[in-house]
């Protein structure tokens, strides 16, 4: 079995992200659909059971940053942030997310 986990960071105000929308895609279809909790974490996304492949993860930036009041340039510079990734072996995959207005990063956890 394989399993995912992600952990959003706002880099702007230095915490946890709480609140964002996160959904993740395989096969051009919606396997998990959730928001982040306190700890900006989806603790729900850990617990499904994942075949390997290619997938996708998106999150929606500019609702998040909107919604704690911060004002963007219209159209946001990020509005929906998509992550592209491969799942190989069993074992579990971590993938964060360090985000501010009008940058990102990501790499594999653990």
């Amino acid at each position: 079995m394989t399993t995912l986990s992600t952990h959003v960071l706002d880099t702007a105000k230095g915490c946890p992200a709480a609140g964002v929308t996160v959904r993740l895609l395989h096969d051009d279809r919606v396997v998990f659909d959730g928001v982040t909790n306190q700890d900006g974490r989806c603790p729900e996304l850990r617990e499904i059971a994942l075949p390997s492949g290619v997938y996708q993860l998106e999150f929606a930036a500019a609702a998040y940053f909107h919604a704690q009041g911060m004002k963007l340039a219209e159209p946001p510079f990020l509005n929906v942030v998509p992550i592209v990734f491969g799942l190989g072996n069993e074992g579990h995959y971590h993938v964060p997310l360090l985000l501010s207005p009008y940058g990102y990063s990501t790499y594999r956890g653990s």
